[in-house]
């Protein structure tokens, strides 16, 4: 009886690539561990699409495939170690830390990329000195998928993480500053805080206000308030306000949405620019906010946003996360407002919250009551 593993092994060598091809994808199909070193091959093939399928294939062998893949990224080769390090990104085999480790210093950016990606993978902490220089990559994706993976190796990375935030290097900062973020631990918000205020690098301190928001701890709200009197974190400080829910946040926020808030003196409200852009900015993240809150003291303002066609379609959004208790304000938008845009997003509002004409539901209050002939409008 034929062996089909054998017949799609020496199919691999066809002249034809469809027919490689094809053969790459039945030996992934059938995840023989006789096929890995004709498949390891395969990842020099001149067609991409025979080494995607090599690829495919090795990754759903696995682990037999895994000491094989190990030794392909001592080879000099580099389309072999871009091949062998993407499979082993997704496998994740602490076997070949060592190998990882090494390639990271690879010229080439996809095989330092998928690397970073594997270490994060395998979870060993050996792995964090040797990811931390990759912060300061000179390819985005890198830096990107380094921080990822101190993020998964979580708080021994806190160490290196930290002192990073006072590398020269703006970048390396920037780096430290997202992975913290993303861990959200709450030792961290100190360091985060003194970075918001202290950095000389205004992204740096942008992305503090961001990693805050997302750590979530109510000792930073004080401090993002303070912070929102620079224009350039202004829109970032906002949003974390609103992620981290503190009611103490709501009075300044709602200066923001009225335009009563200090640094409305100086807004630019005609034309474009930087400027107006922030502010603009700032005005949507605080609507944002004060849905996310949802403290009832907001909803007035966010009413009263309906008239504010920079906002007025997340002002109505806003609203319908308020649930029931919006109800009745937008009913009395409905009968008074003779705007059609703010009537339209009115109904889209009230049709969100469930409300129907001529029909009252449980907790609507009396303020649904005798709406029915104007909720015709509605249909």
């Amino acid at each position: 009886m034929a062996d089909s593993v054998l017949e799609q092994i020496a199919a691999l060598k066809d002249h034809d690539w469809a027919i490689r091809e094809e053969a790459a994808v039945a030996l992934g199909e059938a995840r023989d561990s006789r096929a890995v070193v004709p498949l390891l091959a395969m990842l020099r093939d001149g067609d991409r699409a025979v080494r995607d399928a090599a690829i495919a294939a090795l990754t759903a062998i696995g682990e037999p495939a895994v000491m094989s893949l190990g030794a392909s990224l001592r080879d000099g080769d580099l389309t072999l170690q871009e091949g062998a390090t993407s499979i082993l990104a997704k496998i994740g085999d602490h076997r070949v830390f060592d190998d990882l480790v090494n390639v990271l210093g690879s010229a080439d950016w996809i095989v330092r990329s998928h690397a970073a990606q594997a270490l994060g993978r395998i979870g060993d902490p050996r792995g964090v000195d040797s990811l931390i220089p990759l912060l300061q990559d000179k390819v985005k994706a890198v830096r990107e998928d380094a921080a990822r993976a101190l993020v998964t190796l979580g708080e021994v990375a806190l160490p290196r993480l930290r002192a990073s935030l006072s590398h020269e290097d703006w970048l390396v900062r920037l780096h430290a500053v997202e992975a913290l973020g993303k861990m959200r631990v709450s030792a961290v918000v100190e360091d985060l805080l003194s970075v918001l205020f202290n950095d000389r690098d205004t992204a740096v301190r942008v992305d503090a206000a961001r990693a805050l928001g997302e750590i979530g701890d109510a000792r930073a709200v004080e401090f993002l308030l303070n912070a929102m009197k620079d224009r350039d974190i202004r829109p970032k400080a906002i949003e974390a306000l609103g992620r981290i829910g503190d009611r103490r946040a709501v009075p300044t926020l709602i200066q923001v949405v009225t335009g009563t808030s200090p640094s409305a003196n100086d807004r630019l409200m005609q034309g474009c620019g930087d400027r107006y852009e922030e502010e603009i900015m700032s005005l949507d993240a605080a609507v944002r906010a004060l849905a996310s809150i949802r403290d009832a003291a907001a909803l007035p303002t966010l009413i009263g946003a309906l008239q504010n066609t920079l906002v007025r379609e997340e002002a109505a959004q806003a609203l319908v996360a308020f649930g029931p208790p919006a109800i009745p304000l937008l009913l009395d938008v409905l009968r008074k407002e003779e705007d059609d845009n703010i009537l339209y997003h009115v109904k889209e509002s009230l049709h969100a919250l469930g409300w129907r004409p001529n029909r009252i539901k449980s907790g609507q209050g009396s303020g649904v009551r005798g709406q029915g002939k104007q909720g015709k409008a509605l249909r």
